[in-house]
């Protein structure tokens, strides 16, 4: 289990992370998500111990993870694929983790088949690797002291779509024997497809938290038009108060029969109108992080 209560992070007068808590427990993938400068990477080096932070406290399996003896036992991190020695080779890397961890030679080898880095591969020097390579090399020493929880900062990054497929059967097996998994990933897609719960932070706060099927759950109407800004004019000439909502529809909180009533009254020709089903995870994002978005895309 990992458990984060009250941690807050100060840089002079600007606050990286601000009072965040929650808890990720076993057999669950946690999926953590944010903007850029959200916070996110902060709170996971504050997990791991590599920045201490201005308040609160947080543990790894019931410990602080400076406390854990011999710690790649009990909790695999990735977060900087690039951060392995440029000098050595992929075996080497591993090689030299597993030796200090007390483990075989024979689990370096399982964990360069599990991440099919093949034996040429493996002999290259890590600077000549593809950041794909980087990435599932990072995975692999990971994973390589057997722990039952997983640390994951943007593990995709870098990885085709087979890549990603194999990364997220590899998490959801891994959750399903029990293991625990933080995931921070700008993949909106893939955090969709395996988590079970959902951390959005923003601003160094968190917005939101929970079962993914709740936090997605929608009430209200969706409404789509011939003409969307026709529909989304006169409905909020009528008082009524939309949000997009998948491809060209709106959503507002009301019943589909007072939206048909007010196209109709418009002129306006509507496409579709029924119940609102779940959000997506995407639109659930933009909305809850709107204030703290940079321009352009979420990341």
């Amino acid at each position: 289990m990992i458990t984060v209560e009250g941690v807050s992070k100060n840089y002079g007068k600007f606050t990286a992370v601000d009072d965040v808590s929650f808890v990720c427990r076993p057999g669950t993938v946690t999926g953590f998500l944010g903007p850029n400068g959200a916070g996110k990477t902060t709170t996971l080096r504050i997990l791991v111990g590599l920045t201490l932070p201005s308040k609160g406290s947080s543990h790894v399996g019931g410990h602080p993870y400076a406390h854990i003896p011999n710690p790649g036992l009990h909790v695999g991190v990735l977060l900087d694929a690039s951060a392995q020695h440029p000098g050595r080779t992929g075996r080497e890397v591993l090689k030299l983790s597993a030796q200090m961890m007390g483990l075989p030679d024979s689990r370096v080898e399982e964990m360069l088949g599990l991440v099919s880095l093949t034996p040429e591969e493996s002999k290259r020097r890590v600077r000549h690797y593809s950041l794909g390579m980087r990435q599932r090399l990072g995975i692999a020493h990971a994973l390589l002291g057997d722990p039952s929880i997983l640390i994951l900062d943007e593990p995709a990054n870098g990885l085709d779509p087979a890549g990603i497929h194999w990364m997220r059967g590899l998490l959801r097996e891994y959750a399903d024997r029990g293991g625990t998994v933080l995931l921070s990933s700008h993949l909106l897609s893939e955090i969709e497809i395996v988590a079970d719960e959902i951390i959005l932070i923003g601003g160094g706060k968190i917005l939101a938290q929970g079962a993914k099927a709740e936090l997605l759950r929608t009430s209200g109407t969706f409404a789509k038009a011939a003409d969307p800004k026709a529909l989304e004019t006169a409905l909020h000439e009528a008082g009524v108060q939309v949000t997009p909502s998948g491809n060209g529809g709106l959503r507002a909180e009301v019943e589909p029969i007072l939206i048909g009533q007010i196209a109709a009254s418009a002129g306006v020709a509507l496409i579709e109108l029924r119940p609102a089903e779940g959000a997506g995870l995407e639109e659930m994002f933009l909305q809850l992080t709107s204030e703290t978005q940079r321009e352009g895309a979420p990341a």
